[in-house]
């Protein structure tokens, strides 16, 4: 869900070295920032705080199979922060597996961002495909994700998901990112590109170095693999940004709206010939009763208590959200926040700790004054522009 360490730093290592940037010459023409609106960044315009619990697995996510009775179920769960980013790659491997003795329906477990990519996949192969589900898309914790392509986030730890991880890994964000592509440009701009400007008041490579410090336990970071699609940051001399703060990178993201996805996902099943069902699950042998006799585990953090997976571990992610203003067309970084200007709020989100943020934590509970804070130190960067 967080728009978290590696989206921020990553583009550091892809430039070849985290060393302390010096202040260049102006832009070349092409590359000059245009005027950029300021967030009305207060605490009174914050209309809604959600909270997720993002589902974490050490050794990667769960993507095997099991034969319950005579149902055969392919797990698809546990992805971390990269629901959203891996979820066609991973459907992708999902539906060949549930695919191989040809049957003509298919259930998916989950309405999530997985869930609803695996039904969409598993219709193109052919099969007639009921989801059942406890809540659609817009409900899920899917629907409450940062919408940032964070394809590494929080979705290994390094040593328990072995070198051989890496290869599957790599082999989901390609086949993701090409679905993704297929996205740009459709009314509503369910999936787009936006500048975001990574800031710091300490030259990069300082930041660098403490943002290592907190990766004790050995996150996985992949992004190196596919730096040939995600591209390069870029250093903004002084003078050339707006922002008052004496360093700056600016990298062009891939980003969701999620609101304006769900609904064209949903509309894309429904229209295909989907069904959607609505029931909760309460154990395994419940799944091996329905009619089809193929099914696609996707229930993700929910893993847990259905498939009584003590693997899962809970990623507590809260997000503030702003009133929208379409006139922002970008995100920044700054002192642990993040935000990122979408058409359904702007969202902002503390994160200081990196990825131990809200590690091990369900509390599935709003905190008020940890999002007016995040609020408050946009807003003090601003209140310096003028």
């Amino acid at each position: 869900m967080s728009l978290d360490r590696r989206l921020l730093l990553g583009s550091l290592a892809a430039l070849g070295g985290c060393a302390a940037q010096p202040r260049g010459p102006v832009l070349p023409i092409e590359d000059r920032i245009p005027p950029l609106a300021p967030v009305r960044a207060h605490a009174n315009r914050l209309f809604d705080i959600t909270v997720c619990l993002r589902p974490f697995r050490a050794k990667g996510p769960r993507m095997d199979t099991e034969t319950i009775g005579d149902t055969l179920v392919v797990h698809n769960y546990g992805h971390g922060g990269s629901g959203w980013s891996l979820s066609w790659g991973a459907g992708t491997l999902a539906v060949q597996k549930a695919m191989a003795g040809s049957p003509r329906e298919i259930a998916v477990i989950g309405c999530g961002a997985l869930g609803i990519t695996a039904a969409l996949l598993a219709q193109r192969a052919g099969a007639q495909v009921t989801i059942y589900c406890k809540e659609l898309l817009q409900q899920a914790r899917s629907a409450r994700a940062t919408g940032s392509w964070t394809p590494d986030s929080r979705i290994a730890l390094t040593g328990p998901a072995g070198p051989q991880f890496g290869d599957l890994w790599e082999q989901m964000a390609r086949t993701s990112w090409k679905q993704w592509r297929s996205w740009l440009g459709l009314p509503g701009n369910p999936v787009c590109f936006s500048d975001r400007y990574t800031m710091s008041d300490v030259p990069f490579a300082q930041m660098a170095e403490e943002s290592e410090k907190l990766n004790a336990m050995g996150f996985a970071e992949y992004g190196g693999r596919i730096v040939d699609l995600t591209g390069r940051s870029q250093v903004v001399p002084a003078g050339a940004v707006p922002f008052p703060v004496p360093y700056v990178r600016r990298s062009s993201n891939l980003q969701f709206n999620i609101h304006d996805l769900a609904h064209q996902m949903l509309n894309d099943f429904r229209l295909a010939g989907g069904k959607i069902m609505m029931r909760e699950f309460h154990a395994p042998s419940e799944i091996a009763a329905l009619p089809q006799r193929v099914v696609i585990n996707c229930t993700g953090y929910g893993a847990r208590a259905l498939w009584k997976d003590e693997t899962i571990v809970p990623v507590r992610g809260q997000i503030g959200w702003l009133i929208p203003q379409p006139e922002v067309n970008y995100g920044l970084f700054y002192r642990d926040v993040s935000v990122l200007s979408r058409t359904d709020g702007i969202v902002v989100q503390a994160i200081e700790g990196g990825d131990l943020k809200g590690y091990n934590d369900d509390r599935e509970v709003i905190d008020r004054d940890e999002s007016v804070h995040a609020v408050k130190v946009i807003e003090d960067l601003y209140a310096r522009m003028a």
